[in-house]
């Protein structure tokens, strides 16, 4: 008779640093520049990282459920410390709220800029944000084109917080690493203090390029595989029918980087900036049988 044996084994310590959840059923930001027609339930993504042995994974609050976070802290909720998150906030949010989140998993705040007016984030009205960010140990994610990226970075450093730059740093498609924002970008390595999210490719490149091998090189000649970081960006919305999970993995694997280099951009380096364990708490459920 056939009995069957379930066994587990421990997950690796690669990690997804950009994916999203969201179900239709929630209520959206008045002001949003994008609608979702589907959903991206958290088992599923959960599938998707145990199909590509993902041991972690970050999930980046979407920019049209504006600051309502809830879905988020759930899918953190029943995840510790598999799953961190990047929630969005307003200026005026408390330190309480920064302080629950921070205890549910969220490991900084993402101000997702594109297409938005340029803000000042100078402005008084930020000081209490930027500071109780600080004492939490939160850091800074930026979305933004890339042709104003570097002011923006320059006043998130200027308040002390790490920087974590989304999706390349956004340059134009049709310019790729040509794009003089992108230079601009390359010039905050020496710093120390921001991180680049090797992520969504098919968001700044045009069709066909070498956009990713090229800008993929100069990123690591800038800032080094301890500052880059590589994200999915799972579920590839408005980009659903070019990009699919297996392809935004194997874009990094195919680059052919040394093991050192890809250990370092796919493991390591998010490991230590997002402080997860040093086993990663998701396992595989494997069942055979016997005779």
């Amino acid at each position: 008779m056939n009995r069957p044996i379930v066994a587990t084994r421990q997950l690796s310590q690669r990690v997804d640093t950009h994916a999203h959840v969201f179900s239709t059923s929630l209520p959206l930001a008045v002001e949003r520049r994008y609608a979702p027609d589907y959903d991206a339930p958290l088992d599923a993504y959960l599938g998707l990282l145990d199909a590509h042995d993902i041991g972690n994974a970050v999930l980046v609050q979407p920019s049209f459920l504006g600051t309502d976070n809830s879905c988020l802290l759930r899918a953190l909720a029943g995840n510790q410390g598999r799953l961190k998150g990047v929630a969005v906030v307003s200026p005026d949010v408390s330190r309480e709220a920064l302080l629950n989140m921070s205890m549910a998993g969220v490991a900084g705040i993402r101000l997702n800029l594109v297409q938005q007016a340029y803000p000042d984030l100078g402005n008084p009205s930020y000081a209490n944000l930027w500071r109780w960010l600080g004492d939490l140990g939160y850091h800074v994610e930026l979305h933004r084109e890339a042709a104003d990226i570097a002011p923006l970075i320059q006043l998130l450093l200027d308040t002390g917080l790490p920087v974590v730059v989304d999706h390349f740093g956004r340059p134009d498609p049709q310019q790729g690493t040509n794009d003089p924002g992108f230079k601009s970008l390359l010039r905050f390595g020496p710093s120390g203090r921001v991180w680049v999210k090797v992520s969504g490719a098919y968001r700044c490149a045009a069709r066909g390029s070498n956009f990713i091998y090229d800008a993929t090189a100069q990123l690591l000649d800038a800032f080094g595989p301890e500052h880059l970081m590589w994200g999915s960006d799972w579920p590839h919305t408005q980009f659903e029918q070019v990009a699919n999970y297996s392809d935004t993995l194997s874009n990094l694997l195919d680059l052919n980087l040394n093991k050192a280099i890809l250990d370092a951009m796919l493991c390591s380096t998010a490991q230590s900036f997002y402080r997860f364990a040093k086993e990663p708490t998701g396992k595989k459920t494997l069942t055979t049988s016997i005779s």
